[in-house]
C-alpha cells in the first residue's frame, strides 16, 4: 500500500496555501500522487486564485477516495461561509475548521490509516484554552501529564524545552523533579530508537549563572536531583549547563539541548538556523510533524514564504519508519 503524505491546511488566515502549492510545485510525481491535503476545498480554492496561483486541485470526502497525481488531493472539511475574503475567515469559523481537521487527522492517525501527518502553521488562539497544537494533541490523546515532548530539530541538532507555552512568570513552579524525568524518558526513548544510539543530552538550568548552585535555587534543588536519577537508571545526560553559552559551540557535542522553558532553546536555535528545522511532537500513538514557523499574516498574498520547513517536514514523513514511536 502507498504510504499516504497527510497534511492538514491549517490556520485558514495565514501563509499556508502559498508554501502547499509552493511544496506542491516542487514535488515529484512520486510524492504528489500520496500527497493529501485536510482543508475546505473552497477556502483553498480561492486563496490559491487570488494569489494568482496555478494549481488544479481535487475534492475528496474520504482518504480511501482516488487520489489524482496531476492535481492536489484535498480531504474537504465542509464549513459554510461567505468567502468575500478567503484570507479573512472569522475566528470562529476558522476555530472550527482547524478543530475539525485536527480531529479527523488523530482519528486516520489513531485507525492506522495513516502513520501520522503534518499540520501546517496555526494561531494558538483558535485552539481550546489557547494553548498550542502540542497540549491539544496530548489532550485528545489521553496521554499521561507531562509525557508529551516538543522536539524541534534539522541534521545538525535538535532542542527541546521542558515546559512549552507557558508565561515565564509560571515556569519555576512548573518545573518539578517528576517532569523533568517524565520527559527525559520520552525524549531518550524516542531519539535512542531513532539515532539507533544511546543520545547525548544536555540539560539547561534555569537561572542566570545557574543562580551560582545556590542551595535553594532551583538547579540545586530540582535539577541537578533529576539528572542524577536519570544517569543511574543509563540515560546519558548532562547539566545543569549555563544557558548564556551553551549555544557558542558546545551544542555540537550533543544529539539534543533541553531547556526549561521555551524561548530558552528556540530563540538561539532559531538565531543559529533561521527556519531550517521542523518541529515534532514526541509521546504520543502516531508520528504528528509541523514547520517551524507561525502564521505570518504580515506577508500573505506577498509571494514571500519559505516552503522549505514544510519540504523537510513531508521529506522526514516520507521517510519514517513505522516501528518508531
Amino acid at each position: 500500500m502507498i504510504k499516504k503524505i497527510v497534511i492538514i491546511a491549517g490556520d485558514p488566515n495565514s501563509i499556508n496555501s502559498e508554501i502547499i502549492f509552493k511544496v506542491w510545485k516542487k514535488s515529484n510525481q512520486s510524492v504528489r500522487r500520496r500527497l493529501y491535503v485536510i482543508g475546505n476545498y473552497n477556502i483553498l480554492k480561492k486563496q490559491l486564485r487570488k494569489n494568482g496561483y496555478n494549481i488544479d486541485l481535487k475534492k475528496l470526502s474520504d482518504i480511501n477516495d482516488f487520489s489524482n497525481s496531476k492535481k492536489l488531493n484535498i480531504i474537504d472539511i465542509n464549513i459554510n461561509i461567505n468567502l468575500k475574503n478567503p484570507f479573512q475567515i472569522p475566528k470562529n469559523v476558522a476555530s472550527k475548521l482547524v478543530l475539525r481537521s485536527l480531529n479527523l487527522a488523530h482519528k486516520l492517525s489513531s485507525g492506522k490509516q495513516i502513520d501520522g501527518f503534518i499540520n501546517c502553521p496555526i494561531n494558538k488562539r483558535l485552539l481550546p484554552s489557547q494553548k498550542g497544537v502540542t497540549e491539544y494533541l496530548a489532550s485528545i490523546n489521553r496521554i499521561k501529564k507531562d509525557s508529551e515532548v516538543m522536539l524541534i530539530r534539522n541534521k545538525s541538532l535538535s532542542v527541546s524545552p521542558l515546559t512549552t507555552h507557558i508565561d515565564i512568570k509560571r515556569v519555576s513552579s512548573e518545573i518539578s523533579f517528576n517532569l523533568i524525568k517524565k520527559k527525559i524518558y520520552t525524549l531518550n526513548n524516542w531519539l535512542k530508537q531513532y539515532l539507533k544510539r544511546n543520545p547525548k543530552i544536555a540539560l539547561l538550568g534555569l537561572n542566570p549563572h545557574n543562580a551560582e548552585l545556590k542551595k535553594k535555587s532551583e538547579e540545586i534543588k530540582i535539577i541537578k536531583p533529576a539528572i542524577n536519577s536519570l544517569k543511574k537508571n543509563g540515560i546519558n545526560i548532562k547539566g545543569p549547563f549555563v544557558a548564556d553559552t551553551i549555544f557558542i559551540k558546545d551544542f555540537k557535542n550533543y544529539d539534543v539541548i533541553v531547556g526549561i522553558y521555551h524561548d530558552q532553546v528556540l530563540a538561539p536555535f532559531k538565531a543559529l538556523f533561521g527556519f531550517n528545522a521542523i518541529n515534532i511532537t514526541l509521546g504520543l500513538q502516531y508520528l504528528r510533524i509541523s514547520p517551524d514557523h507561525g502564521v505570518a499574516v504580515d506577508i500573505i498574498g506577498k509571494d514571500l514564504a519559505d516552503p522549505n520547513s514544510l519540504l523537510e517536514c513531508i521529506h522526514f514523513l516520507k521517510n519514517f519508519k513505522n516501528e518508531i514511536r
